[in-house]
């Protein structure tokens, strides 16, 4: 599933390419729980076409009948205006947050640009599709927006004068290995944003790959990590079980700047792979401190689907910089039920 601010992007583009009237919304301020985070931006047409959101959808029902003629019966003079951007504030009141469905006590601020340059989106968006992570600065005074490369990803900035937004090209997936678990983790990934790479020289593996909207590639692991160029949006996840094929993609990962990298298994068969990554490959516990293994949070998790999940939480944990329990580590929690298991612990706590 492509990047969703590419999409929305691409949608209001599109939109004023064929002179039609559209406004991109981004949320810029949230107070108390809010159901979208700052940044998220929706475009909207005149005909009252939608894409993105920046609430769970009473929001976008409010801003379609307040700027278009989607709704059956609505008396004339319901368009998009023209004019310098403009902020609008939702859930403001409790009856409000009842009213667009925000959770108790949620509010929050939108910046309206009205009739975005169609030039200028055109510019952005095809910087995004090849892959740049783009700062977008939208002039409040008169909704002049410019744009340049940025090295890092932002937090977005509103002041006084203009509005700072940074999109970036999708986050990406690579799993080595074919098999049951990486077609379910493939698919949650894709759904969660991810663009995905499955590597399989194996080919009784990568013959019934069944995941269409996945890259299968039948390269070595290693060679295709060089080339897949992992970066701070990317992750490397190792699922073969095959040290053959897991070992030395693993090394090549770590060498990146890949925000996850990690290899699924045991307890037993991490400490193993860990021994032979410092004996035949001479790394040291500090070259091997951003491996994870065994990967996932602890969900109790037996059949393939329920890894799935398991792992895709971990990941988007990290991805999002959510520091998570030691207790919620599969290996930590594994050792922690194991201690609790024990007779003789048990009695001698």
């Amino acid at each position: 599933m492509e990047n969703l601010d590419v999409m929305v992007l691409r949608a209001v583009r599109d939109w004023r390419a064929a002179g039609k009237r559209a406004l991109l919304a981004t949320v810029v301020r949230t107070w108390g729980s809010s159901p979208r985070p700052v940044g998220s931006i929706m475009a909207l047409c005149e005909d009252g076409a939608v894409v993105g959101s920046v609430s769970g959808g009473c929001i976008e029902d409010d801003l379609i009948y307040r700027y278009t003629q989607a709704y059956s019966g609505k008396e004339p003079g319901h368009v998009i205006p023209t004019g310098a951007p403009a902020f609008v504030k939702y859930g403001v009141t409790a009856d409000e947050a009842h009213r667009f469905g925000l959770p108790c006590g949620g509010t929050l601020e939108l910046l309206l640009e009205y009739d975005p340059d169609a030039a200028a989106l055109s510019a952005l968006v095809a910087a995004l599709e090849t892959g740049r992570l783009m700062r977008r600065r939208v002039r409040l005074a008169d909704g002049q927006a410019t744009m340049e490369e940025a090295k890092a990803p932002e937090e977005l900035v509103v002041n006084d004068r203009e509005l700072v937004n940074t999109f970036g090209p999708e986050f990406r997936m690579l799993l080595i290995g074919a098999g049951q678990l990486t077609e379910y983790l493939a698919t949650m990934a894709l759904f969660s944003g991810f663009a995905v790479t499955v590597c399989d020289p194996r080919e009784e593996y990568s013959g019934s790959w069944n995941v269409p909207a996945a890259r299968l590639v039948t390269d070595m692991p290693d060679d295709v990590v060089t080339a897949f160029k992992p970066d701070r949006r990317s992750c490397v996840i190792a699922l073969t079980h095959d040290p053959k094929l897991d070992d030395l993609a693993l090394l090549e990962a770590l060498k990146t700047d890949a925000f996850y990298v990690g290899a699924i298994g045991s307890r037993r068969n991490n400490d193993a792979r860990h021994a032979r990554m410092k004996e035949h490959f001479g790394q040291t516990d500090a070259d091997l401190q951003r491996l994870r293994g065994p990967i996932g949070i602890y969900i109790g998790s037996k059949t393939p689907p329920e890894i799935a999940v398991s792992i895709m939480a971990e990941v988007l944990a990290v991805k999002n910089g959510v520091a998570l329990p030691r207790g919620m580590e599969v290996a930590a929690a594994k050792n922690l039920r194991s201690i609790a298991a024990d007779p003789l612990v048990a009695c001698v706590r």
